[in-house]
């Protein structure tokens, strides 16, 4: 389990260990081990988003991983608190200890209100079904005609979001992916809209979830394979984390980091 104060998880040096094992070899790029140094903490606000991101997830999840791995290079400690979505989101556009908030999808208008880093991963966006009610789909507009579940907040793509503003795509919102997943084993929507690792951590491990396991799939179409992103505050502070993040994801191999940290929430 990583360190925890008062609500504050940090990840220090594990995450050391890791930038050294997967630095990318670039000169200089031995990373030093993160100070006590409160000035070389950073703090990020970000939601339990299994596998990627979570409190009692080993490493904090995947994309936590990588963050940490990254800042550790640079010689600073990450400090993470998790929270609702929507909220996460709301502390960095206002005042909060947070430099910024993850993992984010791109999004039109996302740079107005942020600075977004460089990609911190990637992950398969897709849809899940039930196994007795499969639906056959090739564009995006065939998807029209099913009311599918989204999370209240998130982005998902382009043109899935445009055509839900047009009003040519029905949603159901939920809070969550559980209660889509939920929503959909109880015949309510007939797609979810999820993360493939989200839904594959969930059936695996959730317990509500697991029983209804059997009856649902993930279609094997992806809507589209989505990279991460951090968004900082738009200001100076901001543009100065953005700078070390950037830099320490250069100094790591992010995918052996993402692999490593994959492998050990599988073992638990």
């Amino acid at each position: 389990m990583p360190m925890m104060r008062a609500g504050v998880h940090i990840v220090s040096a594990w995450a050391c260990g890791l930038a050294m094992l997967f630095c990318s070899g670039a000169p200089g790029a031995t990373p030093a081990r993160p100070p006590a140094d409160a000035s070389r903490v950073i703090r990020l606000s970000s939601l339990e988003w299994p596998p990627y991101t979570g409190a009692s997830l080993p490493r904090q999840g995947v994309t936590t991983a990588v963050i940490a791995a990254a800042l550790a290079s640079m010689g600073y400690r990450l400090e993470v608190q998790y929270f609702p979505w929507t909220r996460a989101i709301a502390l960095i556009k206002h005042d909060s200890p947070f430099a910024g908030y993850y993992p984010e999808y791109l999004a039109a208008g996302l740079a107005r209100d942020f600075l977004v880093s460089d990609p911190i991963g990637s992950g398969p966006l897709g849809f899940a079904y039930r196994a007795d009610a499969p639906v056959q789909w090739e564009t995006v507009a065939d998807l029209s005609k099913y009311r599918i579940g989204v999370v209240e907040g998130y982005v998902n793509t382009s043109e899935f979001d445009t055509r839900v503003r047009q009003g040519k795509q029905m949603i159901d919102t939920a809070v969550n992916d559980k209660q889509n997943l939920r929503k959909l084993a109880a015949r309510r929507v007939p797609l979810v809209l999820i993360d493939r690792r989200v839904y594959e951590h969930l059936i695996l491990n959730d317990a509500d979830l697991r029983a209804v396991a059997p009856t649902l799939r993930f279609h094997p179409r992806l809507l589209e394979e989505k990279r991460l992103y951090i968004c900082f505050r738009s200001n100076a502070e901001g543009e100065r984390v953005r700078k070390i993040v950037n830099q320490g994801l250069k100094r790591i191999d992010i995918e052996a980091v993402a692999a490593a940290a994959l492998s050990a929430g599988a073992a638990n």
